[in-house]
């Protein structure tokens, strides 16, 4: 039996930054990670100002500056395009990254390393043991190498295995069905634009045939002779679960800016794909004396598909509740942790699965990208609220527009209450 503070199941985004907050808290924190870094991993690999900001808070700003940073995003639909900026914020940078997840997951788990944590690759979390109450007793890892099985029995457990979590089934989490789930192709070309200073997003992805779907295609440049382009979908195309994404990766890149010289047959090409839960889909997120971060709790953004800050950000959200519980030995305090989602995600979150839920009307999807595009005074408040950038206190268009939609949806889920219990009350007399 190997006993520690915390045990973390997986090495990605939000189990790397648990185990450096705890580390850095001098806690006994124990990483075991399935796979061998580096390995690829099916990703945008597109850092924006969010995940930026968590690296540099963790000590990585020198491996970032060795990295291709950007400066903004070109939005193209319809046939016209866009380029912006990131708008500034009082706390966030105003420039972004893209940094292979190959690379990029690597540097982020090895700094944990650094700053105390104990990390085992290769080990893959087999089964868990609760007692009646739910506590995890222990936790059963194979060692792929020599083939040992280590039963670890941890104070804590974070469940950080990502978005197909299988410890995270084990504990009893599930997905919402009714709430957004993302799907993603992804694959690298070699351009000669690798070291443009935007990345660009098109708001018009399409079928072969010409549909247009609900999502967006990206370029997103690498520096290093590469770009990685790809496709994301939404689930509320109604169809989505029968549609080829190579087919409508291919007619991506065929509709691709000719400047980039994407090509389809390109030797580096290999496309992978990925399931994205969104908007916190997964629950619950609190056990007895566990927690689920980072994409394991579905916490990527439904507004744009971004995972990786809010990895890097839950994991830290956790990190810091776990400190307190561990201190004062008291795991009651693990429930602060689904509060802090609640404050930091609840209402932003709220908004970006209904916008996700109207854009999925083709009609919708079409007239909004058509309003946005055609205007930069429009567009610019829709990146910031799109990309999370609201800054608080703060009373810009940005953060005017962002709670209009949210007290008119607000509204609506009141007058939605109402009917409800409306109906509830007329079955009941009759």
């Amino acid at each position: 039996m190997t006993k520690c503070d915390v045990l973390i199941i997986g090495g990605g985004p939000s189990g790397a930054a648990c185990a450096y907050w705890l580390a850095k808290f001098d806690f006994k924190v124990v990483v075991v990670e399935k796979k061998v870094f580096p390995r690829e991993k099916t990703c945008g690999d597109g850092l924006t100002p969010r995940s930026v900001h968590q690296l540099e808070q963790m000590g990585l700003s020198d491996f970032l500056e060795k990295q291709h940073r950007y400066e903004g995003l070109r939005t193209i639909a319809f046939g016209k395009e866009m380029t912006l900026h990131w708008p500034e914020h009082p706390d966030l940078p105003d420039y972004g990254y893209v940094v292979t997840r190959y690379r990029l997951d690597e540097a982020v788990l090895q700094n944990s390393a650094d700053a105390g944590a104990t990390v085992h690759f290769g080990a893959e979390a087999t089964a868990v043991a609760q007692d009646k109450a739910g506590m995890v007793t222990s936790v059963r890892v194979k060692m792929k190498a020599g083939g040992d099985v280590v039963n670890f029995e941890p104070k804590y457990l974070v469940i950080a295995d990502g978005s197909n979590s299988r410890v995270g089934r084990m504990v009893g989490a599930t997905r919402d069905r009714e709430l957004p789930m993302g799907l993603a192709l992804r694959g690298y070309f070699s351009s000669p634009l690798s070291k443009s200073n935007y990345i660009e997003s098109h708001l018009d992805i399409r079928t072969a045939e010409g549909e247009v779907l609900p999502g967006y295609g990206w370029i997103f440049p690498l520096g290093d002779g590469r770009v990685n382009a790809g496709i994301g979908l939404l689930s509320t195309l109604g169809r989505w679960k029968d549609v080829n994404t190579t087919k409508i990766m291919e007619a991506f890149v065929a509709s691709a800016p000719k400047e980039w010289q994407l090509d389809i047959n390109d030797p580096i090409y290999s496309g992978t794909g990925g399931k994205l839960p969104m908007g916190f889909s997964v629950g619950p997120r609190v056990g007895a004396n566990y927690l689920i971060v980072g994409d394991a709790a579905g916490s990527i953004n439904p507004f744009n598909g971004e995972g990786i800050a809010y990895g890097y950000e839950t994991g830290r959200l956790a990190a810091e509740v776990l400190a307190d519980a561990l201190t004062l030995d008291t795991p009651a305090l693990l429930s602060r942790y689904e509060r802090d989602l609640e404050r930091d995600y609840g209402d932003y979150y709220h908004l970006a699965r209904a916008f996700v839920g109207l854009i999925g009307h083709p009609a919708v999807m079409r007239f909004a990208v058509g309003l946005g595009i055609n205007s930069e005074t429009v567009m610019k408040p829709i990146l910031r609220i799109m990309a999370n950038l609201l800054r608080p206190g703060h009373f810009g268009l940005g953060e005017n527009l962002y709670h209009i939609g949210l007290d008119t949806l607000k509204g609506w889920d009141r007058v939605a209450a109402r009917s409800r219990a409306l109906r509830k009350t007329l079955l009941r007399q009759t």
